[in-house]
């Protein structure tokens, strides 16, 4: 039984009721990882000015991303559970994409909290074959919720 506590700010009021889905994609991920501690995670929309400078302050690239995550901390194994970290996710560049790739704001929405999961839960795409588990892996969790292209 997966217990995920998810903590939601929509800092720029973008008007999307994503709360409910980005649940659902979150419990997805630790559904298919079977992660075993109760978790809780901090989600946040924001604009391309706020994660840009998140970029620049914490990994000193000046330009806007779609996703960052942050990871917080390590599971306590005593009480089983974990403040998983932290997913900031541009709502402006949420919606530039959808449009450029010809779906929804909820699929984009949803494909970078499912990606941002795996970051927290220690997936990355920094070489060929860590990148095709990592996309695969999406893939397979946004399928199983019903959203793909």
């Amino acid at each position: 039984m997966i217990n995920l506590k998810l903590l939601y700010n929509d800092k720029v009021k973008s008007g999307l009721n994503f709360r409910p889905l980005a649940y659902k994609c979150c419990t997805a991920v630790l559904v298919a990882e079977r992660y075993p501690y109760v978790t809780e995670v901090s989600m946040a929309l924001v604009s391309d000015y706020e994660i840009r400078s998140l970029n620049y302050k914490y990994r000193k690239i000046d330009t806007s991303t779609d996703v960052l995550s942050f990871l917080d901390g390590e599971p306590d194994y005593e009480t089983k559970s974990v403040i998983l970290g932290d997913i900031i996710i541009s709502a402006e560049t949420a919606v530039r994409q959808a449009n450029e790739y010809g779906h929804s704001v909820e699929r984009e929405l949803s494909f970078l909290t499912v990606h941002g999961m795996l970051h927290l839960l220690g997936y990355d795409h920094d070489s060929p074959a860590n990148e095709k588990k990592m996309f695969d892996k999406q893939n397979a969790i946004l399928g199983k919720l019903g959203i793909s292209r």
